[in-house]
């Protein structure tokens, strides 16, 4: 295998990209922020996609954009943080909480590809498992380890889950998001699905 990634702190016009895109970037600190966008950066210039709006949700999913997924669950995740600030009493570091919403899916680009009109799977997503491959990037950019950590474990395939309220609040974000982009695709949400 060759390195799944390379940080990428150069590309203006791609830093210009990330930046419009991305929801909550103005919820960071400056520095979290620039790391956020680097992280993102660096996915998208490691990857085989020429445009952020190339880059799928799934490989059932070239029409239903990862760009569009990423900003569902960043604003229903800081929704949630508020909610549980309110009525649990519970604070959250938005360089923290945030960070791991918007970076969730940062191994995405890696994992799935082009083809033809659709997308498949990249010879990655058979090497390592989704989550990990996004840690392994973000511990290199020096997040620190609730992010590092949660971003890791949080799919819904992980052997484990952290046990951190942010987790707790990306599960649900991203679960609820998930299965809006499953309806948008004509597929059975995860809500209806029974097991396997």
């Amino acid at each position: 295998m060759t390195e799944p990634y390379h940080i990428d702190t150069g590309s203006n016009w791609r830093r210009q990209a990330v930046e419009d895109w991305l929801f909550g970037l103005d919820l960071l600190s400056p520095p979290v922020r620039e790391k956020v966008v680097t992280a993102w950066v660096s996915a998208w210039a490691s990857s085989s996609h020429e445009k952020l709006e190339d880059m799928p949700f799934s490989p059932g999913s070239p029409t239903y954009p990862l760009m569009r997924h990423v900003n569902e669950v960043t604003r229903a995740g800081v929704d949630l943080g508020k909610r549980a600030a309110a009525d649990w009493g519970v604070e959250f570091d938005p360089d923290v909480l945030v960070s791991i919403l918007i970076l969730h899916d940062v191994d995405k680009p890696l994992l799935y590809a082009k083809e033809g009109d659709g997308a498949g799977h990249t010879p990655l997503f058979h090497e390592l498992p989704h989550g990990v491959i996004g840690g392994m990037l973000l511990k290199e950019l020096g997040f620190p380890h609730t992010v590092v950590s949660t971003v890791a474990t949080h799919a819904t395939n992980a052997p484990f889950h952290g046990r951190n309220l942010e987790a707790q609040v990306l599960h649900y974000a991203d679960l609820f998001a998930a299965d809006h982009a499953f309806r948008q695709m004509g597929k059975t949400p995860i809500y209806l699905r029974h097991g396997k």
